[in-house]
């Protein structure tokens, strides 16, 4: 069998360019002993993988230059030589951007089709669910009664932690997007008390018209001017969680930092970073909250399909430039 895989030619420098990848076609091997051979059906694109991008070191290790990059597959398994796991299963594994994938077997999680489709393993049940989670309640120590602001709210992470805090009883929930259709999506769909184009205008100012009393909890994506605009309405004992900074992944200069870090001071506020891969202890947990939220319809998602192998590099391009109204999805 032949296999489409993207590899990567050269790190991009500021915007990743087409030139910097090529779509390959290679053989399908065959599994050995402990292994699975998995037809991928649904790819996940996600921020983060510009960051493995560079060089540059980092908490995971770069995309190797030359051969083919990962990310999150699902996919039915269609030949397997490993105990517990059989011809027909669907796994989750981390053997993206390609059509095929052969792996150890301990690499691949089953899940189950028939309990909720395969797309949002990669997504509201996936690693995108338990980083809005994790971030939400134990990087920013969440409390009933918390006013929160969410950048990035209409992506896949943002609409999450939106609407979990919501059901856990936040007095007030804002978000920030980048066009008026994804505003109204957060507020007539997702349950937002308010939110703003930060295109239209002064983030700091936006925000402070939405939050006239302060936040309590800002859940960073963007960094940037959210960030300044974030610590600058911050209230006392606020906390600030930063799961990601886009604004800045294509930057070839380092970004100023915020203006006001100061103010942090006298608002005995705290800024906290964290990876989802810190937080797996929480999955149990998170599956039995969030899953019957979403099997019930309180909480909603989005996903943005783009299909085939083909356009995979531009639907992560299309993640950079927040293209996408919740997760990016690749249908294979």
């Amino acid at each position: 069998m032949i296999n489409r895989e993207w590899h990567l030619l050269s790190r991009p420098v500021g915007w990743p360019k087409p030139e910097d990848f090529a779509l390959v076609e290679t053989e399908v091997p065959a599994p050995g002993a402990g292994q699975v051979l998995v037809r991928n059906k649904y790819l996940s694109v996600d921020p983060y993988m510009r960051g493995r991008m560079s060089a540059a070191k980092s908490y995971t290790a770069p995309f190797e230059l030359g051969k083919v990059m990962q990310g999150g597959a699902v996919g039915e398994v269609i030949e397997s030589n490993a105990e517990g796991i059989e011809a027909g299963d669907h796994v989750l594994h981390f053997f993206g951007w390609r059509e095929y994938a052969v792996m150890d077997a301990k690499h691949a999680v089953k899940v189950d089709p028939e309990a909720a489709p395969l797309s949002t393993y990669l997504g509201v049940l996936g690693m995108t669910g338990l980083t809005a989670y994790a971030g939400l309640l134990r990087t920013a120590s969440f409390k009933e009664g918390d006013v929160v602001f969410v950048s990035g709210a209409a992506g896949a992470v943002g609409s999450q932690v939106g609407q979990i805090a919501k059901l856990l009883g936040a007095s007030r929930v804002i978000g920030s997007a980048g066009s008026d259709e994804k505003v109204k999506l957060l507020v007539e769909e997702y349950g937002f008390d308010a939110a703003f184009n930060y295109k239209s205008g002064p983030v700091a100012e936006q925000l402070r018209a939405a939050a006239p009393d302060g936040i309590d909890v800002y859940f960073d994506n963007v960094g940037g001017d959210h960030l300044e605009a974030a610590i600058g309405s911050l209230n006392q004992g606020g906390r600030i969680a930063v799961c990601g900074m886009i604004s800045v992944y294509n930057n070839t200069e380092p970004a100023p930092g915020p203006k006001n870090l100061a103010r942090l001071i006298q608002t005995r506020g705290r800024i906290e970073g964290f990876l989802v891969g810190d937080h797996y202890d929480l999955q149990p947990q998170f599956v039995a909250e969030v899953g019957p939220w979403v099997a019930s319809g309180r909480l909603k998602y989005r996903e943005t399909v783009v299909e085939g192998i083909e356009n995979n590099l531009e639907a992560f391009l299309g993640v950079l430039r927040g293209d996408n109204t919740g997760k990016m999805i690749v249908k294979l």
